[in-house]
């Protein structure tokens, strides 16, 4: 059976809009299409 009060305790609020957006934006890894474009464009170098 669920224990409500131990569930409460472990309770984390979600991030804001604002900061979700924050930490989505500020994330510096690239997309596949920056992969893949980086990929084709080494390659065509090398030809």
């Amino acid at each position: 059976m669920i224990d409500f009060d131990e569930e409460i305790l472990k309770y984390q609020p979600s991030l804001e809009v604002e900061d979700a957006e924050e930490a989505i934006y500020s994330n510096d890894i690239p997309d596949i299409t920056e992969l893949i474009k980086g990929i084709i464009g080494n390659d065509r170098k090398d030809k």
